[in-house]
């Protein structure tokens, strides 16, 4: 098992974002299949993924501000998840129920980051 396996295991960013790329994963399906949807799918599989993946290239980082940046790109993909989410949602391309449902996975996700960005960047001091 290599180092960065065992910092994964029972890490929780890292299972609420792997958890939540399966999700996301499913909505594009969902999107490209039901809606015919291409476009906008595209962006918010290839948002929703990169979350998961950022944070798991900071696990393994060389440095502590390797980390943090990685974190930071983690978040800005997050962000910008919650707003392809929000305009599948108004252009009624994603039920209320399933918007409220991935949104409450985002926002959590959302507040993890910024919690260990602070952490790590008072840390880092």
């Amino acid at each position: 098992m290599k180092k960065g396996d065992i910092l994964k295991e029972n890490n929780v960013i890292y299972e609420k974002s792997l958890d939540f790329a399966e999700a996301i994963v499913e909505l594009y399906k969902y999107l490209e299949d039901t809606h015919k949807e291409y476009v906008l799918s595209k962006q918010i599989l290839k948002a929703g993924t990169s979350i998961g993946a950022n944070i798991s290239e900071a696990i393994e980082a060389h440095s502590k501000k390797d980390f943090i940046s990685k974190f930071q790109i983690a978040l800005k993909e997050a962000n910008e998840t919650n707003y392809w989410l929000t305009l599948l949602h108004r252009t009624d391309f994603i039920e209320k129920e399933y918007f409220n449902r991935l949104q409450k996975k985002i926002n959590e996700i959302i507040s993890i980051l910024i919690s260990i960005l602070k952490t790590s960047k008072n840390n880092l001091q």
